[in-house]
């Protein structure tokens, strides 16, 4: 099960992604906003962020304007690792080499069908582990450390 979660500006973008996911057999636990009205990103993120990091869900989709203040909050609860991507090169590596289980971007930066294909490139790479999984291990000695 993936978590998905977005801001008011990303709420079409969010159903169109809900949608893409579950033609690929993905089930989607929606953390909202389904609202138009201003809302506070973060506290989507921050919904996200908690489910995959639980184990609640296998992995997120965090959709605000431009993807980083929702990636920001999302990076704030340990054990994740949200990148923002533009561009399907980008989400297919942050999976290969940082093993990212939340995906953020941009409703107000990317359209609908090159979301589609970055979500598709995310989804389907596989982490590598080897001398990634160093570095991976690094950053939660980090998060360790800020535990206190």
């Amino acid at each position: 099960m993936y978590a998905i979660g977005n801001d008011h500006s990303a709420v079409e973008m969010k159903n169109i992604i809900k949608k893409h996911l579950e033609s690929r057999g993905i089930e989607v636990k929606d953390f909202g906003t389904n609202s138009g009205d201003s809302c506070n990103y973060a506290v989507y993120g921050e919904l996200v962020a908690r489910a995959v990091a639980s184990g609640e869900c296998e992995r997120g989709i965090a959709i605000c304007g431009t993807g980083v203040g929702i990636s920001i909050a999302c990076n704030k609860v340990n054990g994740v690792r949200a990148c923002v991507c533009s561009e399907p090169f980008s989400a297919k590596l942050s999976r290969q080499h940082n093993n990212s289980n939340v995906l953020c971007f941009g409703a107000r930066v990317v359209g609908s069908e090159l979301a589609k294909m970055i979500v598709d490139e995310w989804i389907d790479a596989e982490f590598q582990g080897g001398r990634h999984q160093d570095r991976i291990d690094y950053i939660a000695g980090i998060e360790r450390k800020n535990l206190g």
